[in-house]
């Protein structure tokens, strides 16, 4: 299925026109792309890890994200990519948006979501997961010291690790 995005200046500004995915961006043009960070009633992070199919960052560890669909707000497009990739459906008052960050021509909407005791069961995405497991923050550094985790998620945590640590005092 083509999947198109919105475009957007280098200020955010809507450009009233669409792109389609795996055709190269225009030059001085963005699209919305959703990162989720999600904690389970343990006050652990889930990450999954990028099947070896994947052409990007195989076999590497990341939190959800995926881009936001042409008509898509960013919160929307945030449960909607938890629930593909890890079957997780999550309430609107359960995500909280936390912050933007800029990379390559993508503004990258990062969410917080935070379950339910028992809502932590992840079914994975065929061909894009294959495994997954829950982290302390501890953990995660470690994972990061390693080079475990995918550039997108690498790129994001250090900005990020406070805000993750305030929210659930790890």
């Amino acid at each position: 299925m083509v999947e198109y995005w919105d475009l957007y200046d280098e200020r955010r500004n809507p450009l009233k026109r669409t792109h389609q995915r795996g055709v190269p961006l225009e030059e001085g043009t963005y699209h919305v792309v959703v990162a989720v960070w999600t904690v389970n009633s343990e006050g652990k992070l889930l990450l999954t890890l990028r099947s070896p199919e994947k052409d990007l960052y195989p076999c590497l560890w990341e939190n959800t994200s995926g881009s936001v669909i042409s008509g898509e707000g960013s919160r929307a497009a945030a449960l909607r990519e938890l629930a593909e990739e890890t079957g997780i459906n999550a309430a609107d008052e359960q995500i909280e948006f936390v912050g933007t960050a800029v990379k390559a021509a993508s503004f990258v909407d990062i969410f917080l979501v935070t379950l339910r005791p028992g809502q932590d069961v992840v079914r994975l995405q065929e061909e894009e997961t294959i495994d997954w497991r829950w982290v302390t923050l501890s953990e995660l550094d470690s994972m990061f010291e390693e080079g475990l985790l995918a550039f997108p998620l690498s790129y994001q945590f250090p900005h990020f690790r406070s805000i993750i640590e305030a929210r659930w005092r790890m």
